[in-house]
């Protein structure tokens, strides 16, 4: 049994409904100095008894005791251990926006909880079809991340793998691009086009991309930096380079606007002769 703590965390694990919620403890006592916060409270209550799951009053000191932190907000979610995919699983799903390219977010050794909640969360935000992580050497997926992620961690669809190297090499074979960030790689960012299946490689904080998964990557991309800095935190990037591949995920390419241009042109001609 896991346990996860704070209002979005508890909230998006009743929501997504990925996994058995056993029981919610909410803390006995309320604070009327923050009310907002007490409002939040009782509406995951009224969630919670909506989807017919059991609730418990204690102590607040007991809460913080089995969350092993005061960061709680009041209440808990003793959940199920989550059920990790496989990359067969991520690949025969179809893409998560209909019509638009696959995009999946691969995390070669990031160990920092906090920075793997920031990208579940933009993981999440950008309509990520999957996320794939080591078994071995990652950050895995705690209450920390969760909480980080504010609750994006109980939607995304997540595999973890024995071997990165071999999981990216697999998808290759399902003709999915296999690009990494590296502040030595080229072309920038914002000059590759992700009209095609991809799967956007991030490296360990501060290492960057291992020499294998480095050389498994068809193209390494590079995020231009104007200061003095050669890079940004991985979560910072991350987001960057997902929200760029959203944008012409959503944005018809150049050569898709010159066809239907072309397209709408003839149709005039052919109406007019």
């Amino acid at each position: 049994m896991e346990v996860l703590y704070g209002l979005h965390p508890v909230e998006e694990a009743i929501r997504s409904g990925a996994r058995q919620l056993d029981h919610i403890s909410v803390a006995r006592e309320r604070s009327g100095a923050r009310g907002n916060s007490d409002a939040r409270l009782e509406a995951v209550i009224a969630l919670a008894r909506a989807a017919k799951i059991r609730i418990s009053l204690e102590p607040r000191d007991q809460l913080t005791r089995l969350a092993k932190t005061d960061a709680h907000q009041g209440i808990l979610a003793f959940v199920r251990e989550r059920q990790f995919l496989t990359v067969e699983d991520l690949l025969a799903r179809p893409a998560t926006q209909p019509g638009h390219p696959r995009f999946f977010l691969a995390l070669d050794g990031l160990e920092d909880p906090h920075n793997l909640g920031a990208l579940l969360r933009t993981a999440d935000g950008t309509g990520v079809d999957g996320v794939l992580i080591p078994e071995r050497r990652s950050a895995p997926i705690t209450a920390t991340v969760a909480k980080t992620s504010a609750g994006a961690s109980e939607h995304v669809r997540i595999a973890r793998v024995t071997n990165l190297v071999r999981a990216l090499e697999q998808m290759k074979k399902a003709h999915v691009w296999v690009v990494g960030l590296d502040e030595r790689g080229t072309p920038d960012y914002t000059d590759y086009d992700f009209s095609s299946d991809t799967v956007l490689v991030l490296g360990r904080e501060g290492a960057g991309l291992h020499d294998l998964v480095k050389k498994t990557c068809d193209h390494l991309l590079r995020i231009p930096m104007a200061g003095q800095v050669s890079s940004l935190n991985v979560s910072v990037a991350g987001a960057v380079v997902m929200y760029e591949a959203l944008r012409q995920r959503r944005v018809p390419s150049v050569q898709q606007k010159t066809a239907q241009a072309s397209k709408r042109t003839k149709e005039r001609k052919g109406l007019g002769s």
